[in-house]
């Protein structure tokens, strides 16, 4: 008789999934702060991060950022800091300010959302980039802190990366990331009084030793010259793993 640790069939001969006898739900992640050699996420708070972020997104003169965001852009830093305070206590989405460590300065946010103890998922989302922060090290050193924590630190068994099917450099930051195309839900949400085709993105925890080794060496301070170039895409050290 076949373990029933290891049976991809039922008694039926139907296939079913891999067992999972030894799951347990995964803790709710915390907002404790996430430090690496770039940059630090720590909880948005209004007091702290509003008026430096806003001085950052004011470069991106145009609004562009915000396009397929489902608020901004704000007028003032006190607009942008009302926003904060009515997000800045929230368990789901759990909000992170990315701060540069050369500067001290936050320079963007992002979070984790639809979170799901239980089944082992949850998303990355809300992710606002200043210009100051975009094509950076540290943006994508934020990202896989993130990673770092839902994968090593909790033991989730999935994350998400979802946004707008029209937003091009979202669906190219998930790819170069090592997020897998799942497919686009039309009709899937109206934001801004317009309709949003949601294009879905995903990691699971088989794929993710090999991503963290991307990640890592990708990072590492052997991959910059003394300019700070990258000497090897990350792109090309994940295109074998999307």
């Amino acid at each position: 008789m076949a373990n029933p640790a290891t049976k991809t069939h039922n008694d039926l001969g139907q296939p079913v999934g891999m067992p999972m006898l030894n799951w347990t739900p995964r803790s709710r992640p915390l907002g404790t702060p996430m430090s690496g050699r770039f940059c630090r996420l720590e909880p948005l708070d209004a007091a702290a991060h509003a008026k430096q972020l806003h001085d950052a997104h004011a470069a991106d003169r145009e609004g562009r950022n915000w396009t397929y965001m489902p608020y901004g852009p704000f007028a003032s830093a006190r607009t942008y800091a009302s926003w904060i305070e009515s997000v800045q206590q929230s368990e789901d989405p759990l909000f992170f300010a990315i701060v540069d460590l050369a500067s001290e300065h936050p320079v963007g946010a992002a979070s984790y959302l639809r979170i799901d103890p239980p089944m082992g998922v949850l998303e990355v989302g809300h992710v606002s980039y200043s210009p100051s922060l975009q094509r950076t090290p540290a943006a994508t050193e934020a990202m896989y802190l993130m990673m770092r924590r839902a994968f090593d630190e909790l033991g989730y068994r999935r994350y998400e990366w979802k946004c707008d099917s029209l937003n091009a450099p979202s669906r190219s930051a998930a790819s170069r990331l090592g997020f897998r195309y799942e497919g686009t839900f039309r009709n899937a949400v109206v934001v801004k009084q317009r309709n949003r085709d949601t294009a879905w993105y995903s990691i699971v925890e088989a794929e993710w030793p090999a991503l963290r080794t991307a990640l890592e060496k990708w990072l590492a301070p052997a991959n910059f010259d003394e300019a700070g170039c990258q000497q090897t895409r990350l792109s090309e050290l994940t295109a074998d793993l999307r």
